[in-house]
């Protein structure tokens, strides 16, 4: 099978590279220039997309003797990906960049292209796992499912939830069934010079971390009240969107709460630049909303509820409950999870990735929450 493997030049990536080589496959290393104007030098483990990166990936191609490509990607990942950051703040949502990049850029764009000139999949060095069970359904007799890693700590497949069957079966994830520690060994047995390199994390192109400070560079501040539940002012902020629900810390707040109890952001509102806070208790919920479907193989059948897990943020936990999907003529379809117990925390944007056990289901883009 000849595959793409999309080399970012950290360690995960150089071994799903090798492991793919050794299973017998053709490959082909392609680094993704996502940064329009990639700095030479990393400052911090946070970024990623430099161009230290992009040597990195190809000396690991150069030791594993594979050709090795830069595809530039960027006006794509500025226009599907940077831009939709931001107009999700502005409009008062909270996106996840990683499942956007995923789903509009590595399983699409990526996938896509390398389709286009002939390769049959693409390998990536995400932790999830792909299972091949039997289909007789299905074309080939099987079915590949998208079930999470065997490594907890590491687990991706919640940002891997926007796949839909197409994909899965054109995408290889070789590090599954490892642990880090494990693949660390591993690339520093085969002489990998990014054997040790740290990881990168947060949002790859908010270097600094700082996403409040890089938002307001693009929308700008405006100053607006900080309120109670009643509709008293307690403080003043830079614009709504640089908040999100659930949050505590860098509200500003000038009076303290009569109970001496920390306060929480529990709803924004960008239209009228309102941020609300309150006691904890309030950010409880048990009922998620959710639309822009995105199934991981059939969807549920019939139109009663099932019983599934749902993941709300790519660190969560997992939480039990049922789901129901609804669908009318002229209508998106939508999914309604009820939680069997309330969770704290949940944004408009978010995306809820819901599981049968390991195995992904689908997700959706979260739209309401609220209380039973």
């Amino acid at each position: 099978m000849r595959v793409v493997a999309a080399m970012s030049g950290g360690v995960d990536s150089a071994v799903a590279a090798a492991r793919m080589l050794d299973a017998g496959h053709e490959v082909v290393g392609v680094h993704l220039a996502l940064a329009q104007s990639a700095a030479t030098l990393r400052e911090s483990a946070r970024g990623c997309c430099t161009i230290e990166d992009a040597g990195d990936a190809r000396r690991v191609a150069d030791r594993l003797g594979i050709p090795f490509y830069v595809w530039d990607m960027a006006e794509r990942f500025r226009r599907d990906v940077v831009e939709d950051f931001v107009a999700e703040y502005a409009a008062g949502r909270t996106p996840n960049p990683c499942l956007r990049c995923n789903e509009k850029i590595k399983f699409a764009a990526l996938l896509d292209k390398a389709l286009a000139l002939g390769f049959d999949a693409v390998a990536t060095g995400h932790y999830a796992q792909v299972v091949e069970v039997p289909d007789p359904s299905a074309e080939t007799g099987v079915r590949r499912e998208l079930h999470r890693a065997v490594d907890p700590a590491k687990d991706q497949s919640y940002v891997l939830g926007v796949l839909d069957a197409d994909q899965l079966g054109r995408s290889f994830f070789p590090l599954g069934d490892s642990t880090k520690p494990q693949i660390r060994a591993e690339a520093a047995e085969r002489g990998f010079s990014v054997a040790r390199k740290p990881d990168s994390h947060d949002i790859c192109f908010i270097a600094d971390g700082d996403t409040r400070g890089w938002l307001a560079e693009r929308l700008g501040e405006r100053p607006g009240p900080v309120l109670d539940t009643d509709g008293a002012v307690l403080g003043e902020h830079a614009g709504a969107h640089g908040y999100t629900v659930g949050q505590r810390r860098g509200l500003g707040l000038r009076v303290p709460a009569a109970d001496g109890r920390p306060r929480f952001v529990v709803s924004t509102d960008t239209r009228t630049n309102t941020v609300v806070v309150g006691p904890e208790e309030l950010l409880g919920v048990d009922v998620v909303v959710g639309e822009h479907l995105r199934w991981c193989g059939p969807a549920p059948a019939g139109t009663g509820p099932v019983r599934v897990g749902a993941q709300l943020r790519a660190h969560g936990e997992e939480h039990p409950g049922s789901a129901r999907v609804e669908a009318g003529e002229g209508i998106p379809p939508r999914v309604t999870v009820h939680l069997d117990r309330r969770t704290r925390g949940v944004a408009p944007g978010q995306s809820v990735v819901l599981y049968d056990g390991t195995r992904v289901v689908g997700s959706a883009t979260i739209t309401a929450s609220g209380r039973r």
